[in-house]
C-alpha cells in the first residue's frame, strides 16, 4: 500500500465509516430505488423533475459509496498517545494571535462528531502544527497570510 493513499483514522472513526457505507449500500439504495421507481410511473421522464432528482441524488449516494470504500480499504488506524506531540487524532489546543482559545480534533473531515471542530492535517494550519508540541509557537502560511499560532495543549482524544 502507497503511503501517499494511506487515510488515518481513529477506531471511532473507521467504525462510523463502516456504518455509513453499510447503511448507504442497504437502506439508501433501496430508498432511492423506490423513489426512481415512483417519479417513473409518473410518465414523461423529460419533464419528470422528480425523476431527474432522485437520479442525481443516487449519483451523488454512489460517489459517496465509491469514497467510503477507498477509504475503508486504504484506512491506517491510528492509535493516540499522551506523548506530547501533535499528529492525526490528537486533540489540540491553540490560541491564534490575539485570539481566545480554540480546540480542534486533528483529523480527517470523518472524524467530526466527537465534539470538537475538526482541523484536517492537509490544511494549512494542520500541517503547520504536527510534530511540534506543548508551549511552541508555529507559523502557518495560510491563503489570507501568515498566522502565528501558540500550541496551548496537546492529548490524545
Amino acid at each position: 500500500m502507497d503511503d501517499a493513499k494511506k487515510v488515518p483514522l481513529t477506531q471511532a472513526a473507521y467504525e462510523h465509516l463502516k456504518d455509513e457505507l453499510a447503511h448507504l449500500e442497504g437502506e439508501g439504495r433501496t430508498s432511492i430505488s423506490h423513489a426512481i421507481g415512483v417519479a417513473r410511473s409518473h410518465g414523461d421522464l423529460s419533464e419528470n423533475a422528480e425523476y431527474h432528482a432522485a437520479r442525481e441524488q443516487q449519483g451523488l449516494q454512489e460517489a459517496r459509496i465509491r469514497q467510503l470504500r477507498q477509504m475503508i480499504e486504504n484506512a491506517e488506524l491510528i492509535v493516540t498517545t499522551d506523548d506530547g506531540v501533535i499528529g492525526p487524532g490528537k486533540l489540540v489546543t491553540i490560541s491564534y494571535e490575539g485570539e481566545e482559545p480554540e480546540t480542534y480534533l486533528l483529523g480527517l473531515r470523518e472524524e467530526r462528531g466527537g465534539g470538537h471542530d475538526v482541523l484536517t492535517p492537509e490544511s494549512p494550519v494542520g500541517r503547520s502544527l504536527i510534530g511540534h508540541r506543548t508551549g511552541e509557537t508555529v507559523m502557518a502560511d495560510t491563503p489570507g497570510g501568515v498566522l502565528k499560532v501558540e500550541v496551548l495543549e496537546v492529548r490524545a482524544s
